[in-house]
């Protein structure tokens, strides 16, 4: 077989799975592949065009744009297409685009730009005539897409309407505007959570269960959805103003209170353009929606008539696409890992796959029923995302890539351990545990966690030196790491004297610890940081803690009986009490807080407040805003209850918290409210 042969062969199989891909993601909303192993497809198809152009289609995938519409809706016909974008993957192919423009352009000149973020949604065209909000479409192939209008319709957000059913007085007779429909993270995070408490799967991502939820034939469905748009391009005008640039196009949709992004940028070299598009990688997991890139226009409106567009996309805009966040690869094993309170998880051993800017071999897979849920298999193929810096995660699976007869993985029975105790379940909890107290994989995890700098913050006595000493017989449990053998250490390959010196001084720091510290260092199960500063503060001592029942323990505000019943358990144990016994007098001594002498130095105007903070509130970190309110002698629980005195409400912030204390009558408080509170202990 010739060469051109062997190329029409391939771009033939690379136009069909193309084609089957685009009805999965465009039409049926679920894909079968990774947006970026679609678009290595494309790639390569667009690189054998290149070389072979005797050999493309009118139908090639590379000359058309999205999906045919399905039959669910009705069809709209785009009075203007609705194209799609041309894609950079590095800063060489955004500067090929640039030339390119330049030398169509009879200024040479591109003049300045418009960078803005790349959505990662569905596209959606609105029409409004006279005003009115009558068509709303998705984009489909792009000359066809169907009528989602009264799903647009019925689009809420925070109990507001995402998109607005009529203009101010003034508007165009016709305006069919452009725009991406999302879901917000916490909308996102908000229906998992739901589907956790319903027993039911997962979603995948914001951007699948937007599109999903867009095209549901109940819009009463739709708009339980928290879905939100952000608008940015005019498709058609009839009567409106004359506009000469796209900054121009943004402003007036805004002064139309129609939702536009406050992140688009005006700049005036590809330069500028690039520290755009590093600044959307940087800021890509602060933001509360998903991007999958940026979009840089040439601004001037007549510079863009006069480059047109090809088959498929404008010559005046590409899409810069950020490195991809899920790729697919081959699950080789499940294992099971147990943690530093017993929990076991299991986590997914993969073909290496580069994937969210490093290369990733594990993956977490959560519990039981998640790995149940997903139904993924040793020997499948897999799509794995890593965001940033969160844990890599297995989605799913390719079902279409998975072979005859692969067997269902089960959950082990007993602890992976050398003890090869049994794993329990309790009722309604969704982790096994391993309840052995010797269990050498927990007690590596808990003093590894004991030396943490959220804990008793042990510097020089890391993951690596912890194994070490385990298997030397220096350390068994946390309370031998006040009497670790020094002389021996020192006879140790590098161990010198001054990194002896070093682990023994920090250690010895470490006594001096707060009792909520120390709380957390025992790893307790239920316990988290700010709640091991509520028992702190509340008992005052350990030992008080210690000899508390369940009730008194669970009297305490933002505590309650699960983590009552814990604690009371934990220091129950006489495996517990003996490695207590172990612990420095410094440390079993230790006071309620960190800052005794700040605290009695603040003017307390919350003292006997509750106050519960919900979202960013401006001025502070997360942890900083609590201790701002204990500071002033107030509780800062994570929780709302019918103890809370007031809820501050940040940016960002949890449906469920607000919906509580809307409930509940408790006064909600914004950003200046909240500041004036502190100032003045007066709510308002």
């Amino acid at each position: 077989m010739g060469t051109e042969d062997s190329a029409e062969s391939r771009i033939t199989e690379l136009s069909e799975r193309i084609r089957q891909h685009d009805l999965l993601y465009y039409r049926d909303d679920a894909p079968g592949i990774t947006d970026a192993d679609y678009d290595q497809l494309k790639q390569e198809l667009l690189e054998l065009e290149a070389a072979h152009p005797e050999l493309v289609r009118p139908d090639s995938p590379t000359q058309t744009v999205g999906a045919d519409p399905s039959t669910l809706f009705a069809p709209v016909q785009h009075r203007v297409p609705m194209m799609s974008l041309d894609n950079a993957f590095d800063r060489d192919e955004l500067e090929a685009w640039a030339d390119r423009a330049r030398r169509r352009l009879a200024t040479g000149d591109l003049g300045d730009l418009m960078c803005e973020l790349k959505y990662d949604g569905l596209a959606v065209s609105l029409r409004y005539e006279n005003g009115v909000l009558t068509q709303a479409a998705t984009r489909g192939n792009g000359r066809v897409g169907e009528d989602i209008t009264a799903n647009i319709l019925a689009l809420e957000y925070k109990k507001k309407k995402s998109v607005p059913h009529r203009l101010p007085g003034g508007s165009p007779g016709v305006l069919e505007v452009r725009g991406e429909v999302y879901m917000p993270l916490d909308a996102f995070a908000d229906l998992n959570k739901q589907q956790d408490e319903e027993e039911k799967p997962r979603y995948a991502n914001p951007r699948n269960t937007a599109a999903g939820s867009l095209r549901q034939k109940d819009p009463s469905i739709t708009a339980t959805r928290g879905l939100s748009i952000w608008c940015y391009q005019i498709g058609e005008i009839q009567g409106g103003p004359t506009l000469e640039t796209h900054n121009d196009t943004l402003e007036y949709l805004r002064s139309l209170n129609l939702p536009v992004n406050p992140k688009s940028k005006s700049v005036s070299t590809i330069d500028a353009a690039w520290k755009f598009i590093e600044q959307c990688e940087a800021d890509r997991h602060n933001l509360p929606y998903e991007i999958d890139g940026a979009v840089i226009k040439i601004d001037r409106l007549d510079f863009q008539r006069e480059l047109g567009a090809t088959s498929r996309a404008p010559r005046w805009a590409i899409a810069y696409k950020l490195p991809p966040e899920e790729r697919t690869t081959k699950l080789l094993d499940i294992h099971v890992s147990i943690g530093s309170k017993g929990k076991a998880t299991p986590f997914a051993v993969l073909e290496p796959a580069f994937v969210g800017g490093s290369t990733v071999e594990m993956a977490t897979l959560h519990n039981e029923d998640q790995v149940k849920a997903k139904d993924v298999r040793p020997g499948d193929t897999v799509v794995v995302r890593k965001a940033g810096d969160v844990i890599p995660e297995v989605l799913g699976p390719v079902l279409a890539d998975r072979p005859d007869g692969l067997p269902v993985w089960e959950f082990p029975e007993v602890c992976p351990c050398p003890h090869q105790q049994p794993l329990a379940r309790q009722e309604g909890d969704a982790a096994h545990y391993c309840r052995f107290p010797r269990c050498p994989e927990q007690l590596r995890g808990w003093i590894e966690h004991f030396a943490a700098r959220n804990a008793l913050d042990i510097e020089h006595l890391g993951e690596q030196r912890v194994r070490l000493f385990i298997d030397l017989g220096f350390i068994s449990d946390i309370g031998d790491i006040y009497s670790l053998p020094y002389d021996r250490i020192r006879e140790l390959e590098g161990f010198g004297e001054l990194s002896v010196a070093n682990l023994a001084t920090a250690i010895e720091a470490s006594k001096q610890q707060s009792l909520a510290r120390l709380l957390v260092g025992l790893n307790i199960r239920h316990l988290g940081d700010t709640t091991c500063e509520l028992l702190a503060d509340a008992f005052g001592s350990l030992d008080r803690i210690m000899g508390a029942s369940v009730e008194e323990l669970a009297e305490v505000d933002g505590i309650g009986p699960i983590i009552a019943e814990s604690v009371y358990e934990f220091f129950l144990s006489e495996a517990n009490q003996e490695i207590i016994q172990k612990l420095p007098k410094e440390l079993l001594e230790a006071s309620s807080s960190d800052a005794e002498a700040e605290v009695e130095a603040l003017p307390q105007t919350l003292e006997g407040m509750t106050i519960v903070v919900t979202g960013g509130v401006e001025g502070y970190t997360r942890d900083g805003v609590g201790a701002a309110i204990k500071a002033r002698g107030g509780k800062a629980p994570g929780s709302v209850s019918s103890k809370t005195t007031a809820l501050v409400v940040g940016e960002n912030p949890g449906a469920s918290k607000l919906e509580k204390a809307e409930k509940l009558g408790i006064p909600i408080l914004d950003e200046a409210q909240f500041q004036r509170l502190i100032e003045s202990g007066e709510l308002p």
